[in-house]
C-alpha cells in the first residue's frame, strides 16, 4: 500500500468555502467552544452559497419558507433540517421541490414526522448535501468525523455552514 500525498485541509472561522473544484472529502474537524445552547455545521457540495430558511413537516410533507426564494417546480436542492425542540428533524439531503408560493415551497421526506413551524434549516440550490454535525452544550474539544474509503466525492465546491454560538472553526481534510 502506497501513501496518499496529495491530501491537504482547509480551515474556516466563519461560514464559506473549504475548497473549490473536484476533490474527495476525507474528514471534517470541527471545534468547539464552551456554551449553554446546541451549534450546527452543514457542509454541502454547491457553486452557491447556502441560505438559511424555516420549515415544518407533517406527515411526508415538509414545507420551507424562504423569503422571494426564486425556486421553480422540479429545481434540486441540497437541505439540511435542524431539530427542533424535541430533537427531531426532517431528513437532510437532495431533494426536488414542489413551489407552492412566492415564499414557500415543500420537498417529500422518505420518513413521517411532526415538526412544528419556525424550525431552522439551511439548503443550498443545486447543490449536493454532504454532512451535518451538531456540537451539545459543555463541548469544549474538537471532534473529528473520518469517512471511510475514498471519502465524499465533492464535484462543485465545499462550503460550510454554521453558527458561531459553539463552533469556532471547521477544518476539512481533502484530496
Amino acid at each position: 500500500m502506497t501513501m496518499q500525498t496529495d491530501v491537504r485541509s482547509s480551515r474556516l472561522t466563519q461560514s464559506g468555502w473549504l475548497v473549490s473544484g473536484t476533490t474527495r472529502l476525507k474528514g471534517i474537524s470541527i471545534r468547539a467552544g464552551n456554551g449553554s445552547s446546541t451549534s450546527r455545521a452543514s457542509i454541502f457540495d454547491t457553486s452557491v452559497a447556502p441560505v438559511a430558511a424555516t420549515y415544518a413537516q407533517s406527515g411526508t410533507t415538509v414545507t420551507v419558507t424562504s423569503t422571494a426564494h426564486g425556486l421553480t417546480t422540479g429545481q434540486s436542492i441540497a437541505i439540511a433540517y435542524y431539530p427542533n425542540g424535541s430533537q427531531f428533524s426532517a431528513t437532510n439531503g437532495n431533494y426536488t421541490v414542489t413551489v407552492t408560493g412566492a415564499n414557500t415551497f415543500t420537498i417529500t421526506d422518505p420518513n413521517s414526522n411532526t415538526v412544528g413551524s419556525g424550525t431552522t434549516c439551511v439548503y443550498a440550490v443545486g447543490g449536493n448535501y454532504m454532512f451535518f454535525y451538531a456540537i451539545t452544550s459543555g463541548d469544549t474539544y474538537q471532534n473529528y468525523v473520518e469517512f471511510p474509503g475514498e471519502g465524499i466525492k465533492a464535484y462543485q465546491k465545499i462550503y460550510a455552514y454554521f453558527d458561531n454560538t459553539l463552533v469556532s472553526s471547521v477544518t476539512a481534510i481533502y484530496g
